[in-house]
């Protein structure tokens, strides 16, 4: 019942040891750095976490709670608020997200502005839906293996891009990681 695992643990690991673009590219030149942040990101990484993930889902697994009408559609509404932050995240930072390189810029505006991590603050929002449509066993596992993978994934992205972009210090100063400030502070 937990095979799933593997193609997940090995996925996650494999689109981790993507977020190293400016390493990658001193060893590599910048085009050998594009490639293996690719190859190991939306070749390997993704691909691979998502076929465990589905997996998790497609497979008999007990219910950790008995499902409900009420449950499901609330698991929906998250999906869709997601996927929204996801989809809009993507098209602002466009073709970075899946071939990074070392002449990036960065993304202030939109989604941007309020959260560095649009994309992954979607993925966050998503996942409790999930385990509301399907709230089995081994989807509530991937669901918290992957959730506990994007703090990570983030942070590692983070020290990239500081050597990547040296403005992106001063972001993280003043933009939240996923979740917008309420207020915003006042700079007196």
């Amino acid at each position: 019942m937990y095979l799933f695992l593997v193609p997940l643990f090995v996925g996650l690991v494999l689109a981790g040891a993507s977020a190293f673009t400016a390493a990658y590219s001193r060893r590599f030149g910048e085009r050998g750095g594009q490639i293996v942040t690719a190859v190991l990101r939306n070749l390997l990484g993704i691909p691979l976490w998502l076929i465990g993930y589905l997996w998790a889902w497609a497979i008999p697994s007990p219910w950790v709670f008995t499902p409900s009408t009420f449950l499901t559609l609330l698991g929906w509404i998250l999906v869709l608020a997601g996927s929204v932050s996801l989809i809009v995240g993507h098209l602002y930072v466009g073709m970075r997200s899946h071939l990074p390189s070392v002449r990036d810029t960065l993304v202030r505006h939109g989604l941007y502005a309020y959260v560095r991590h649009p994309i992954y603050a979607g993925g966050l929002v998503m996942l409790p839906g999930f385990v509301l449509i399907r709230p089995s066993l081994t989807v509530l596992l991937a669901s918290a293996i992957v959730f506990a993978y994007v703090f990570v994934q983030a942070r590692l992205e983070e020290i990239d891009l500081v050597q990547r972009l040296p403005e992106y210090r001063d972001y993280m100063r003043e933009v939240p990681r996923f979740v917008p400030r309420l207020r915003q502070r006042n700079e007196w």
